[in-house]
């Protein structure tokens, strides 16, 4: 197929008149709403500003069977990744949504209408065909493969938006430029030449100088252009980053930088994503645009090798250049040279030259346990910036999930241990037992699975919030399911320290040591689904710590916590 020229026209879908805005306004609010996820949400808010241009709304079948298969929409113009309306069949049911129905668009965060969606068709997709054409595989280590299959709904809705209003935001509003805007702002500072650098990380040294290289080259003035919407699980987030970003802004010359952020919901989808990022900043006015190594790759497959290949996203976008309509500068690995005290291009370093670097891990590692990090490899006020947001690990909050059976100890280890750590006095400290969990969270639940794995989801949720926040949560539940410990694992885990403790004391203790005659009633079938008589125990294969009352008394297992946590910085250290 002959190239088609991208074009450059900006399909803002937003109205001007204000007549045509109220009667589109009355409209929705007496149509059937759907309420959007988050993805969803960031890929409206470029659909109706322009950001996605040439699209008007979401893909309709055809365009995605033609962008899946050929990166291109049915009209022939260049589109690299379906940006698709996943919905479920209750959705389906309950809205009647059929051909040309008409579906007012929610904002999930306060409801607020965005939008009205004409539908042209409803569509199961092949999901495996999309992975492997878009991703290059079908491997749930990719994220957008594992969320294509583990968490996109089953169909897919196409169709055409009409725009009520921009989706609100209350962060970096003075940062943040839909693409008419861009245009128009880089028109009033006279900027022709636009080079955009696009970033889900940190900037550094390094960075600061490969786009000062980069303008200087190309003659032109910079952009940095950050993505804010969804980026790769356990990226730092947004808060963190934007901050990082305006304390590096005064590190470039006078007028060479400007900040712009982008609301993108990334799949890490490599060289398809690094062509889908260049027609993104095309219609936000860019002529040149960085495309770095291994360009938005989402790092190893399930075998431990990387899904692409380091240079894949520069040939390829390299290869549409010219239809986007955009110079791409390829992203050149720089390094610092102490004895010259300079950063330069890696293939530019004569030979016998020492050089240094920071890893990510590393830098990380130096956050947790507070080392310097040097002025050659960040500046100083960024630095600052990370470790407000990364606190060493004496000023971190942890939890410990005590797990066993009933009547095991788990709860006069949790109460001694509350005591040890308030004698210890760096943090609050806070305890969940069943007494006060019943009656204040889940007074309302029985013992069901069901019931039981959501008395510990909002343990945990009280647990990591408690974290987050610097503080130590202790819980004590029975917790007799492994999927739900693995749920609070990981829900806990992303605000600071946990550890599973298993109170692995034998039935028989624990029915000796049971005051209340919860066993004998179980047994004598007063109570249904009682954990170590009629219902099972699943045996944590992950514990941190496993004890037991009848080996080590409370004392001694609260000290093997005390050890875990002053191994891993969380007290006795400062």
């Amino acid at each position: 197929m002959a190239n088609i020229p991208h074009g450059g026209i900006l399909k803002d879908l937003h109205l001007r008149d204000a007549s045509k805005q109220a009667e589109l306004k009355a409209e929705a609010a007496s149509l059937p709403t759907l309420v959007l996820t988050d993805r969803q949400l960031c890929d409206i808010e470029l659909l109706l500003n322009g950001g996605f241009s040439p699209l008007e709304g979401f893909l309709n079948q055809k365009d995605y069977n033609s962008v899946v298969e050929k990166m291109r929409l049915s009209s022939g113009l260049l589109w690299p990744v379906p940006v698709t309306l996943d919905v479920n069949q209750e959705e389906i049911d309950t809205l009647s949504i059929k051909h040309q129905q008409r579906i007012a668009l929610l904002d999930p965060r306060n409801y607020d209408i965005l939008a009205i969606l004409t539908v042209e068709d409803v569509y199961r997709p092949d999901k495996v065909k999309e992975a492997t054409s878009v991703f290059g595989s079908n491997d749930t280590a990719h994220p957008a493969i594992h969320y294509l299959h583990n968490i996109a709904k089953e169909y897919y809705v196409g169709g055409s938006l009409q725009a009520i209003q921009a989706p609100a935001h209350y962060d970096y509003v003075a940062n943040r430029f839909s693409p008419s805007e861009l245009r128009a702002h880089f028109k009033k500072l006279q900027w022709t030449r636009v080079v955009a650098f696009q970033t889900r990380n940190p900037m550094h040294r390094a960075h600061r100088e490969l786009t000062v290289r980069a303008a200087r080259q190309r003659k032109a003035h910079l952009l940095i252009h950050p993505v804010v919407g969804l980026t790769k699980p356990g990226d730092i987030d947004h808060y963190t980053r934007v901050r990082v970003y305006k304390a590096l802004m005064p590190k470039y010359p006078n007028g060479m930088a400007e900040l712009s952020l982008l609301p993108l919901a990334m799949r890490m989808g490599g060289p398809r994503e690094a062509v889908w990022h260049a027609l993104i900043r095309k219609n936000h006015g860019v002529t040149h645009f960085i495309v770095g190594r291994d360009h938005a790759g989402p790092g190893k497959n399930s075998q431990g090798v990387d899904f692409y290949g380091p240079y894949d996203a520069q040939v390829l976008v390299e290869q549409y250049k010219d239809e986007i309509g955009i110079d791409i500068v390829p992203f050149q690995m720089v390094t610092y040279c102490p004895d010259s005290d300079e950063y330069l291009p890696a293939d530019e370093v004569p030979k016998g030259i020492t050089t240094l670097n920071i890893s990510g891990t590393e830098l990380r590692r130096r956050l947790k346990v507070g080392l310097p990090i040097p002025e050659w490899f960040s500046y100083p006020e960024v630095v600052q910036v990370l470790r407000q947001s990364h606190p060493p690990r004496h000023a971190q909050g942890f939890t410990i999930f005590l797990t066993g059976l009933h009547a095991s100890g788990k709860n006069a280890i949790a109460r001694a241990l509350q005591v040890s750590l308030n004698q210890e006095g760096t943090r609050s400290v806070s305890l969940l037992l069943r007494e006060n969990v019943r009656a204040e969270l889940s007074s309302e639940l029985g013992y069901s699975k069901h019931d039981r794995d959501l008395n510990i989801a909002r343990q945990a949720f009280v647990a990591g919030e408690l974290t987050r926040a610097g503080a130590a949560a202790i819980l004590a539940p029975i917790a007799p399911y492994d999927e739900a410990r693995q749920r609070a694992r990981q829900l806990i885990g992303k605000y600071g320290g946990f550890y599973l403790v298993h109170v692995a004391t034998p039935l028989e203790e624990c029915q000796r040591r049971d005051r209340d005659g919860m066993y004998e009633r179980a047994r004598n079938g007063e109570i249904e689904g009682f954990t170590g008589i009629d219902d099972p125990f699943e045996n944590p294969t992950d514990a941190d710590l496993t004890v037991d009352i009848t080996i080590q008394s409370v004392s001694q297992a609260v000290h093997e916590i005390i050890l875990l946590l002053e191994k891993d910085g969380y007290i006795g250290s400062s």
